[in-house]
Parts: C-alpha cells; sequence; structure tokens
C-alpha cells in the first residue's frame, strides 16, 4: 500500500504538506538515552488523556478555522509508548479528529509501539481503529545493546510482533534501529542489519545514538554519564563504518536510502516523517508536542511537557502551550535548506533561497567546492550530498547557511 500524498516540488519527494502529530507521553519505564517529553505509569489516564486532546483540537480549530477545511494527510500517533494506549481510545480519538478536520483520501496514520508481547496483543485492536502504518521501537537484537539502551524486550519478541503485526493486516510495518552505542561493534550492528532485513519490513530507520548535552532537549541518564566521563561511545571511524554496514545491507535487500536515516522499499517512505523535511505544515496535540503552522503567520509551539499540568491546563479552556516562536523568511530557509539536504534527491537550493529571500550568488562558491570535493552532485536544480557529504551534514549546512 503506497499513501497518496503530492510532491513536493522542490525535493521531487512525496510528502504531506498538513499532517497531524498526537504525542502519548506514558512509559512503563523511560530509556537512558530518551529526551522526550515522556512519564513513567503504571496506571496511565487513558480516557482522561483521549478527552484531553480532543479538547485541545477544539481550541486548536477554535483559534484558526480554517485548519478545519484544510486536507490532513499524515496522523502519527508516537511517544512515550502509544501501543500502552488501550484500542478504544485510539479509535475514539481519530474518529474525533475525523469529525472535526477534513481527511485527504488514502492518509497514511502510523502508530509507534513497542515488541513487548502486551502490546502485541492490542494490534489488532489498532488496525480496526484505522491505523494502517506500525512503527515497532526495536533499536537491536543484541543482549548487551538492548541492556545498555535500556530495553525490556529480547529478539523473540520483535519477531512475535511482526509475525502479530501481519496477522494484523497492516499494509505497512517499520523497525526503528540504534547504532553507535557504548559497547556496541560494527560486527552486531551488521547482524542486527541482517536480522532486521529478514523480517521483510518495508521501512527501516536507523539512527546514530545521541548522548551530547547540547544537542538534546534535556538532560538524560546517558548525558550525564558522558559528561562524567563513566560513559566510553565507539569511535568515530567505528560509527562512520557501522552506519555504511547499514546502507550496504538494507540496501542488498531492496530498501532504498532515501534519507540519511530512512530506508524503504518503493513508495513506502514515510508520508508523515518526508513533511518535517520539506517544510510541511503540522499540527501538534498532547504533552511536549511540538507543531508548526504557517497561518495566520508563521510559527511554532511546544506543549506543556508535565502530564499533569497539560492536562489540568486543557481542562481549564486554555491552550497547553510552554513556548510560542515566530518564524520568519531566514529561519524557515535554514530549516528548509538542512532539511532538505537530508533527502537523497537533494533539494533545489536556489529556489530555497529565492522563496526566503536569501541571495544565491554568495553560496555558489561553496556549493562548486562541495561538488568539487565529492561531498555533493547535483540532480538537475537540485542539490543532493554524496555518502561521504551526508557523513557531515551538519557541518555542510553550516557553511552554506
Amino acid at each position: 500500500m503506497s499513501f497518496a500524498a503530492p510532491t513536493d516540488e522542490l525535493t521531487g519527494m512525496q510528502a504531506a504538506r498538513f499532517g497531524l502529530y498526537l504525542h502519548f507521553p506514558y512509559c512503563l519505564a523511560k530509556c537512558p538515552y530518551c529526551d522526550f517529553a515522556v512519564a513513567v505509569a503504571r496506571q496511565v489516564p487513558e480516557e482522561r488523556y483521549a478527552n484531553a486532546v480532543l479538547t485541545e483540537l477544539d481550541a486548536r480549530l477554535a483559534a484558526d478555522p480554517s485548519l478545519r477545511v484544510k486536507p490532513l494527510e499524515s496522523i502519527f500517533l508516537g511517544g512515550g509508548t502509544p501501543s500502552l494506549w488501550h484500542p478504544r481510545y485510539v479509535a475514539r480519538v481519530l474518529e474525533g479528529i475525523a469529525a472535526r478536520m477534513s481527511l485527504a483520501p488514502g492518509l497514511e496514520i502510523s502508530l509507534e509501539g513497542n515488541p513487548e508481547r502486551a502490546d502485541a496483543e492490542r494490534f489488532a485492536g489498532y488496525r480496526a481503529a484505522g491505523i494502517n502504518r506500525l512503527s515497532l521501537g526495536v533499536q537491536s537484537f543484541q543482549p548487551q545493546t538492548l541492556k545498555a539502551l535500556g530495553r525490556a524486550h529480547d529478539a523473540a519478541m520483535v519477531e512475535g510482533a511482526v509475525a502479530a503485526a501481519r496477522q494484523a493486516g497492516f499494509p505497512v510495518v517499520a523497525m526503528d534501529f540504534i547504532y553507535g552505542v557504548h559497547g556496541q561493534t560494527v560486527a552486531q550492528v551488521e547482524a542486527d542489519a541482517r536480522r532486521a532485513v529478514a523480517l521483510d519490513p518495508e521501512h527501516l530507520s536507523t539512527y546514530a545514538l545521541t548522548v551530547e548535552r547540547e544537542v538534546l532537549a534535556e538532560s538524560t541518564p546517558l548525558s550525564k554519564q558522558l559528561e562524567r566521563g563513566e560513559l566510553s561511545l565507539p569511535e568515530d571511524d567505528d560509527v562512520v563504518a557501522m552506519a555504511r554496514v547499514v546502507r550496504d545491507v538494507y540496501g542488498a535487500h531492496g530498501l532504498t536510502r532515501y534519507e540519511i536515516s530512512n530506508h524503504a522499499r518503493e513508495g513506502l517512505g514515510s508520508r508523515h516523517n518526508a513533511l518535517y523535511w520539506t517544510g510541511g505544515e503540522y499540527l501538534a496535540l498532547g504533552v511536549g508536542a511540538t507543531g508548526m503552522l504557517l497561518s495566520p503567520s508563521p510559527h511554532r509551539y511546544v506543549n506543556l511537557r508535565g502530564p499533569e499540568a497539560y492536562l489540568r491546563t486543557v481542562e481549564e479552556g486554555k491552550l497547553p502551550e510552554s513556548s510560542r516562536e515566530d518564524l520568519g523568511p531566514e529561519e524557515l530557509f535554514a530549516e528548509r535548506l538542512s532539511m532538505g539536504l537530508r533527502l537523497v534527491s537533494g533539494v533545489d537550493w536556489e529556489a530555497v533561497c529565492e522563496r526566503y529571500g536569501q541571495p544565491v550568488e554568495p553560496r555558489r562558491a561553496e556549493v562548486e567546492r562541495l561538488v568539487a570535493h565529492g561531498f555533493a552532485i547535483r540532480h538537475g536544480r537540485r542539490l543532493a550530498l554524496t555518502e561521504r557529504g551526508a557523513d557531515v551534514h551538519s557541518a555542510i549546512c553550516a557553511r552554506l547557511l
């Protein structure tokens, strides 16, 4: 199943232009690398939270009624652990969104889940509720790596979860992995990659572990260990080798790299994630969720990160925002160019400059240097990073911005 979405003219990628992100913050335990807005809870206020996110949606639609009629092309339930939410409440929320907004035909509806057996027992219910893309947070098959990451599942649970997802009839099953973990070897990463493709997924996302405090939303146990010198990460050359072996194994099994960290079968890239990479708009609901809208003027907002504060604020009839930032041409330009350069298809960098009023000529010499030194290539009007360039994406963006 390939989900419907328009093609972004600057990148050539099919991507939602308007999506909705719903954050479910609750987890049974917090992973030591996680900087997301999550809360550890044994008793999750499932019904109260469902009511709250729909109340927040009502408030946001009242503030900008034009959002009601704009075709919604993707919905993503992330977390936290959304697979802790009973399917009846997921169905209630999806039905509430459908009753309030305009849904585009063939929209992609994703849910993040854990491979644990209790979560997998709910997969059929999520499929019946309307979820058509399931993303499993696997991270690794290796017992040592899973322990280092604080994960509760094992390899057998992953295989059982994939089987349950197939039985439930999900058209797309995706899995997420992490490399560059303390104690991890290149051989283990290759073994993970080979075991992943053997399960025949439609999509694989594989990210380098982020531990440095300056790039995290908040401190984590691992970032504190790193600061104290208690944590030893793999050498940079090994991390590059890990990324390379992942690309090779995935590519050899028909999963094409379409973004720095993402591989998919033809036509099955994430339309919702592509929205972020191509400058689309996204409404966000729930604890700690971040949204970006272009009307009434471009802005980004972040919701309260504490579940109780969020619930109380929404129930008092207020928008649960902790911050709101106006986005001018320079901010939009920087995001559009840097995100576009994450894509294998590249981005029409001159058109991005022109769209946001940024000068082209001062950057042309730098672009020529990138191409001459093998860090980038041209696809017609689009500039795309080579694998060598993708390894230093942040440094390249800093030079172009």
